[in-house]
């Protein structure tokens, strides 16, 4: 029997995604036509399922790039976001709108090529942030025992969950591609033995975007 579900979207294309910047707090200027277009089609799947077996909440972080994926989210469901800070991206500090190219030069590599350093003055180490972000969500998880989370989430985000749930610790050499707008899915599974076990169902999940991808719209 499945008792607690997350699934996690993927903010859909952002225009710093584009333009190859730092989206912090300070310069997140929100999706591009293409990541509305995006998060429509994981919508319109995810209200078929709703219709189904509803969401017991949508959940945010504060960006604007993933509060209007929540937007168009909660608009298909009828839910309304709840915004977390718990579940915002990592600090960037002076890297904040800045080009990533600069960044990693600067840093030899990005975030994860030297977890517990700071990538730029006043940013989060790779491994601080999931500390970080694996204790919220397991604040979040109890909290919510037996229902089913929607989350407008950062890559970070399911980056972090995973490391939370499959129990790996601080963040090794290998990773977990999260594109725009996939959906990704955990469950929590109770046996007729009282054993209980977090099964990753889907990771990555784009087969809703297939029909974009060719040209088509919504």
């Amino acid at each position: 029997m499945i008792t607690t579900e997350l699934v996690f979207v993927r903010h859909g294309e952002a225009r710093c995604n584009v333009d190859g910047r730092v989206g912090g707090p300070a310069t997140c200027t929100g999706l591009t036509h293409l990541g509305y277009l995006q998060v429509q089609r994981a919508a319109a799947q995810l209200a078929a399922e709703h219709r189904g077996q509803p969401f017991t909440a949508l959940y945010a972080g504060p960006r604007l790039r993933l509060q209007q994926s929540a937007h168009i989210l909660g608009h298909a469901l009828g839910l309304e976001p709840l915004v977390e800070p718990g579940l915002d991206g990592p600090v960037h500090g002076e890297a904040d709108g800045k080009p990533w190219h600069y960044v990693k030069t600067a840093a030899n590599g990005g975030p994860h090529a030297h977890p517990d350093q700071p990538w730029a003055t006043g940013s989060d180490t790779w491994n601080g942030y999931l500390q970080r972000a694996e204790a919220f969500l397991h604040d979040l998880i109890t909290r919510h025992e037996g229902g089913r989370l929607l989350f407008a989430a950062h890559g970070e985000t399911v980056l972090a969950a995973h490391a939370l749930l499959l129990g790996l610790g601080p963040m090794t050499e290998a990773g977990f591609t999260v594109s725009h707008a996939s959906v990704t899915r955990w469950q929590h599974h109770h046996n007729r033995l009282g054993q209980r076990r977090w099964m990753l169902d889907r990771h990555n999940d784009t087969a809703h975007l297939a029909a974009l991808a060719a040209g088509a719209t919504p």
